[in-house]
This record gives structure tokens, sequence and C-alpha cells, in this order.
């Protein structure tokens, strides 16, 4: 099951209408991988055990089923807005999620060597994080990210404390 936030295309109650202001009863949300066709999950809660099917078919009021649509973490997507007909009303790409309220942290040692340490999960993108040797704070051009991990440009000294703070 994948972190989820809340996706910033419709995220809680949406209401999606045709091009004429008219609710979009049974109209469709196809879900790709940023810049892709390549369909992509979203969930229906915060848990991310259920997918929505792909595509979301909206009810009688041109909402999604369930009110919600949940995207896995540090995820863009690109999203087509479709009538029930299969008329395309728009594609929106490079979507993100809405940020949780409240950062994670992820604490490791270092021992001069390693460069790469694994976080529980991949932050949104790399300005969603803020990493700390020892208290003091690391410029962003001392680190990058590779999914979830955290690759340094030089291996952290031995005995050091590293705090990663990230959303």
């Amino acid at each position: 099951m994948p972190l989820v936030f809340l996706s910033s295309f419709g995220g809680v109650a949406a209401q999606f209408f045709d091009n004429n202001g008219v609710p979009l009863v049974g109209g469709k949300i196809f879900s790709y991988l940023a810049g892709t066709t390549t369909p992509a999950a979203l969930y229906t809660d915060s848990s991310g055990n259920t997918a929505h099917t792909n595509p979301i078919i909206l009810n009688s009021a041109g909402r999604v089923p369930g009110g919600e649509i949940w995207q896995p973490s540090g995820t863009t997507y690109k999203f087509g807005l479709y009538t029930s007909d299969d008329v395309l009303i728009g594609t929106y790409d490079n979507i993100g999620t809405i940020a949780a309220g409240s950062a994670f942290i992820a604490n490791f040692n270092g021992n001069g060597v390693t460069v790469n340490f694994s976080l529980p999960f991949a932050p949104i993108d790399e300005n969603a994080t803020n990493v700390y040797i020892n208290g003091i704070y690391q410029q962003k051009n001392t680190y990058s990210l590779a999914a979830n991990v955290l690759v340094f440009s030089q291996a952290p000294p031995l005995t050091s404390t590293i705090e990663v703070m990230y959303f």
C-alpha cells in the first residue's frame, strides 16, 4: 500500500462540469503518469488500500464516487477529463498532491563512507526536504533524491547524526 496524499486534481468533494457549466454526469477522469499515456492508479481514501477504477466514472452530480481522490506521495500525474460520450474537455499535466499537515522525520548515523540513505517514503520533491547533519542545515546542492533515497554528494562524517524532515 503506497503512502498517499490528496490529489490537487479533484481532492475532496470536487464537482466537475461540462463546457456549458452543467454537472458532468457520467463523466470520466483518466489518470496517467505525468507526460505520458501510461495509466496510473488513484485511491479512494487515505489508506491507499483501494484503487479507483481508471477511468473514474463521475456520479449523477458530476462528483467522484466516495468524494475523494488520493494520489501516491511524490508523484505527478496527467489527468484527462471527458464527457460520458468520450469527448475531451481538457487534459491537465504535472499535477501533484496536497502535502500532509505534518512532516515525516527520518534519523540516521553517518559512518564517513555511506552516501545513500533510504527514507521510509519518497518526499514530494527535493524542495519538500530539510536535512541536518549534527544539527546544521544542509544546502540543497549537497544532496539529491532518487525516489525515496537521499544521496549526499559527500559522505556525512563518522558518528554524525543525520535528521531528514520531509513531506
